[in-house]
């Protein structure tokens, strides 16, 4: 015994050879719970008719700006009960910034469904993607700049789209945002389980990104490809 006694912050796992998993069930469990937040967003959003005026240039601008303040506040608090506050709030937010698309959908006759069609297939895309973490083998740390390039090409390509209004446009980039976001899953995830990630809120972070945007973009694939009118 060396007299010292090692500390471990709010929002850590650390001490014993089981770390990795307790990360994972700590960030899947809270990840869970992100979605009560996110639907009550979309809801506030679409019940306050807030949702139809979050478009075009005011719509990009709230939505980079509680992008970034709330991921910075959120990895500022991470080892402190105030993180997930911040992560609760950010989910929030990005069900609010969700409720047009969300209104949208809803308009079409077989609406529900399509909402019900598109959650149904991201949660199938999370468990795809965590089945494959726990058997690969191989260190996918190189995988990061790729995917990184990727979401930049996706996030300048969607600003060009907003102003241009095409629908073929919208519909290239949701397919590609569902494979570039269900590879970062399966990076987040591998990461966990390789003890690259200790901090279970910036684990739930990350993944929820990734899941909002495949669901995100698989709603918009169905809305157009699949949207019955009235």
């Amino acid at each position: 015994m060396n007299g010292k006694i090692e500390t471990i912050e709010f929002g850590e796992v650390a001490g014993s050879a089981s770390d990795s998993n307790k990360v994972l069930r700590n960030t899947y469990w809270l990840l869970t719970l992100t979605l009560l937040p996110t639907v009550l967003g979309a809801w506030f959003g679409i019940a306050s008719g807030l949702s139809y005026y979050l478009s075009g240039g005011l719509g990009l601008v709230v939505f980079l700006a509680g992008i970034f303040g709330f991921v910075y506040a959120i990895e500022k608090n991470k080892n402190s009960s105030l993180g997930i506050v911040f992560l609760f709030g950010f989910t929030f937010f990005m069900g609010l910034m969700l409720s047009r698309m969300i209104a949208m959908v809803l308009g079409f006759k077989n609406g529900t469904e399509l909402v019900m069609t598109a959650f149904g297939g991201t949660a199938g895309v999370f468990f795809v993607m965590a089945s494959l973490a726990t058997v690969i083998k191989r260190d996918l740390s190189s995988m990061a700049k790729w995917l990184f390039v990727g979401v930049i090409v996706l996030m300048v390509a969607s600003i060009i789209n907003i102003f241009v209004g095409s629908s073929t446009g919208m519909l290239v980039i949701s397919v590609l945002s569902i494979g570039i976001f269900s590879a970062f899953m399966l990076y987040d995830i591998k990461r966990i389980i390789d003890g690259g990630e200790t901090n279970y809120i910036s684990a739930t972070l990350a993944l929820y990104m990734n899941a909002i945007n495949i669901f995100q973009s698989l709603l918009a694939i169905l809305g157009l490809m699949g949207g019955e009118k009235e």
